[in-house]
């Protein structure tokens, strides 16, 4: 059975670089001490010991794919050193993962598992992991993937002129790939010498896999420099339509478990291995239809008045109240408030965790109870449910959704790299 922390990120990491670590058990030192400052936090060896630990112990069948202890440490360290820059910006953001979606993502994930909340606790527990560190590493995750959210949307623009040359020219929603990747980084100002270091050093892993010498993931683990390093170079399942054309062009060729040739990205060299080729799944989605109210917390209307108002809402509306009514009257929503608070016809979670975790809950007719969200206190009835198919419109969607992807994994692969180059960051490993 793999360990839990898997299945979160097949959850929701998919996309996300940099994810956290969870700790299993390690065994503690009776004088903790620092191996790494970040600016004005430090990493403990305590907190390196548990990552590695729970890396190690995703290995336990293949250790050998492992690279040497001292560097994986430093891998490992390099990746928590980028998780604790992020969730430092996120924080410095604003940014806030409420209690009722930090839940919702844990239902999730037991779901997942085929497992009650109480299950993926005592599961949690035979790893050697409380509860509470599980969801603290959940919050982490889902707060660094929030950030990168943020970041792309300030930072990627697409135009319909964009949609419709992707539409013309690609077919969308056709096979689906799972694949992995080796990276070796160029920095954006490097030498030709650099480069060409770089490229010589991709071919001859690659050449050691084709040889036998080591297997895909084990080259990965061992000297791959992309985020996804220590989970074997794993990508996971992508659309055709989802990969940049220079790869999907050489991967239409290839077989399953062929290795591509070295092709030059965003991020430097990379050799990408196609492990799976399955047929599009049905692209059927379930969309609900709700209305809203919602109090706004500000500056002058704390956490405590804004619920006591939202309250008296709902008490108002348990008495007999039409609910458009009394959305229409008191709803700080500017998008719903004139329409009685009519959101439309929606996906789960197009308006946040908070909303999908109710609405899922919901039967139609049913008014939740007062929830909180990163912006205020919230009530919903929920109307109706249906199925829909894939239309004009969600083409245009999924195509705009691929070239946003695009754009924004190579924005967020540059800011990461300057957010790294601007920090203060000292390592204290031996030999680092």
């Amino acid at each position: 059975m793999k360990p839990i922390y898997s299945t979160l990120l097949a959850c929701f990491l998919a996309t996300a670089p940099g994810a956290a670590v969870l700790a299993q058990s390690a065994p503690s030192n009776p004088i903790d001490s620092i191996v790494a400052v970040v600016d004005e936090d430090v990493i403990l060896r305590s907190e390196l010991d548990r990552a590695v630990a729970n890396i190690t112990g995703q290995f336990t069948a293949h250790p050998e794919q492992l690279p040497p202890r001292d560097i994986l440490e430093k891998q490992v360290l390099d990746r928590l050193v980028l998780m604790r820059l992020q969730i430092g910006r996120a924080k410095d953001s604003g940014i806030r993962i409420s209690e009722a979606e930090l839940q919702q993502a844990s239902t999730t994930i037991a779901s997942n598992n085929h497992m009650s909340l109480e299950q993926l606790r005592q599961r949690l527990a035979s790893d050697g992991l409380s509860y509470e560190e599980f969801q603290a590493s959940l919050h982490d995750d889902m707060t660094v993937q929030r950030l990168r959210q943020r970041y792309a949307q300030s930072q990627v623009q697409i135009s319909e002129a964009e949609v419709d040359q992707l539409l013309a020219t690609q077919e969308i929603g056709g096979s689906e790939l799972r694949l992995a990747n080796i990276q070796i980084n160029v920095s954006d100002g490097a030498t030709p010498d650099e480069i060409a270091a770089a490229k010589a050093k991709i071919e001859e892993i690659k050449g050691s896999i084709e040889r036998g010498e080591i297997g895909f993931r084990a080259a990965a683990a061992r000297y791959s420099q992309a985020q996804n390093a220590l989970d074997g170079g794993e990508i996971g399942w992508r659309s055709t339509d989802a990969i940049p054309p220079a790869f999907a062009a050489m991967l239409k060729q290839m077989q399953p478990g062929q290795i591509s040739e070295a092709l030059r990205g965003a991020g430097g060299f990379q050799i990408v291995q196609l492990e799976e080729v399955r047929a599009a799944q049905p692209q059927q989605i379930t969309q609900y239809r709700a209305s809203d109210i919602m109090v706004r917390t500000t500056d002058t209307v704390n956490a405590e008045a804004a619920r006591q108002k939202i309250d008296a809402l709902r008490d108002r509306i348990a008495a007999g109240e039409d609910f458009a009514k009394v959305a229409k009257e008191a709803s700080d929503d500017t998008l719903t408030r004139n329409s009685g608070g009519d959101m439309g016809w929606f996906q789960a979670d197009q308006w946040g965790g908070a909303v999908a975790a109710q609405i899922v809950s919901l039967a139609d007719g049913d008014v939740s109870p007062v929830f909180e969200s990163e912006i205020g206190f919230h009530l919903l009835k929920r109307i109706g449910t249906r199925e829909q198919d894939v239309t004009d419109q969600n083409r245009r969607n999924k195509a705009r959704e691929i070239i946003g992807q695009r754009k924004s994994d190579e924005v967020y692969e540059r800011y990461l790299r300057q957010l790294r180059a601007d920090a203060f960051v000292e390592s204290r490993l031996g030999g680092a």
